[in-house]
This record gives structure tokens, sequence and C-alpha cells, in this order.
């Protein structure tokens, strides 16, 4: 597993297929190619891009 690159939890449960969700900050994750993409879940259920917050080194993971 891996840690959240927002907050750095080890919360983290599995919702789908390289997908998970951070119980601490609340936020979605995926994972693909040994990269964590980020993104917040909108009020209308959209998730919105956090990538661009993380450096690409932050959002590296390996298995």
């Amino acid at each position: 597993m891996f840690n959240c690159p927002n907050c750095q939890s080890k919360d983290i449960g599995k919702i789908g297929i390289n997908q998970y969700y951070c119980w601490n900050c609340y936020i979605e994750l995926t994972a693909n190619n040994g990269l964590i993409n980020a993104h917040q879940v909108e009020e209308d259920g959209s998730l919105s891009s956090l990538d661009d917050l993380f450096e690409e080194e932050e959002r590296r993971y390996t298995l």
C-alpha cells in the first residue's frame, strides 16, 4: 500500500480497481503505472484533479 500524497496518512481504503479513498483528508486516489492521481470529490459527485498541487516525485509509489 502507499501513503496519501496530501496528508501522508496510511488510512486508505480500496473503492475499486486501482481506485482508493483517503479517510483522513477525503480525497480519491487512482494508482496507475507507478503514479498516484489525486482527485477531490465535488458536491455533485464529479472529480476535480489535484495533481497540480504535488510534484511528480510525491505522487510516485512502488509496491
